[in-house]
């Protein structure tokens, strides 16, 4: 969870444009607001809501559930977190969505979103190979459960600071404060390092993608091909994206006697 300010944008868009970003912040809202009816804690979901909410557990994702590097996307600790990164996918995505156009803009959002789970993920994995190797007993190794858009929305807020420090393309529709945007997202990573329990890897994942396919759409506006680089550009990142994921799987053979009898203590404790 961490503090987002707007970039600072010099025309106002018309909400008709960015129905798209009002959908993902309904279904975030809608997907807390469901939680709240069955009886999730408000402000501090439990470990064990999270869980059941699809939110991601490194051992839990890589071992047999790995719909929750998607789902833990739309799973919220709470009123405070939901709200500050529905703040910023507004801030970021009525802009966004605009510039890219509503498919690039999904695209880049999901597979933002994903990258950071696998970011989380892979550092996690890392951790886990060192208490094997080493017999390492630091809590701070053991694997923590994870949830939350703001990989996906640092993705958007990645996209446009790139673009904002590019050449403004002949028909962009805004005009973005490189300043604002380079301090906003310079000022989460340092959050990010400096208060625990944030999730730092999932934010610079989402970071990384969205900046990567944010170069790659202006390549395509510059040489006038932009449905051709946009179509490879998300393919190109999602076949990444697996790649990335596979490779983790790879790893985590090495781990699954030690990560099953940790998703045993887990289930005993939390009576899944």
């Amino acid at each position: 969870m961490s503090e987002y300010s707007p970039p600072l944008i010099h025309r106002k868009p018309e909400t008709h444009l960015w129905w798209l970003t009002a959908l993902l912040i309904a279904l975030n809202i809608g997907v807390f607001a469901w939680q709240i009816l069955t009886g999730v804690d408000a402000s501090q979901p439990s470990t064990r809501d999270a869980i059941l909410w699809g939110a991601d557990y490194a051992p839990l994702t890589f071992l047999e559930q790995p719909q929750r590097l998607f789902s833990s996307m739309f799973f919220h600790f709470g009123m405070i977190h939901l709200m500050l990164n529905m703040w910023a996918l507004y801030i970021f995505g009525s802009v966004a969505e605009q510039l890219f156009g509503r498919p690039y803009f999904l695209g880049l959002y999901i597979l933002a979103g994903l990258m950071g789970s696998l970011l989380s993920g892979y550092l996690q994995i890392q951790d886990s190979l060192q208490i094997l190797a080493h017999g390492l007993t630091s809590p701070d190794l053991l694997p923590s459960v994870s949830a939350g858009a703001s990989g996906a929305v640092m993705g958007l807020g990645a996209s446009l600071t790139v673009l904002s420090l590019l050449p403004r393309l002949p028909k962009q529709r805004f005009l973005l404060d490189k300043k604002t945007l380079l301090l906003v997202m310079g000022l989460n990573l340092f959050m990010g390092f400096m208060i625990s329990g944030i999730n730092n890897a999932a934010h610079i994942g989402g970071m990384v993608m969205g900046a990567a396919l944010a170069a790659l759409w202006y390549i395509g506006q510059k040489l006038h091909k932009s449905a051709l680089f946009s179509l490879l550009a998300l393919t190109g990142a999602a076949i990444i994206s697996w790649l990335f994921y596979q490779y983790c799987l790879q790893q985590v053979q090495m781990l699954a006697p030690l990560w099953q009898e940790i998703l045993q203590m887990m289930r005993q404790q939390l009576q899944l």
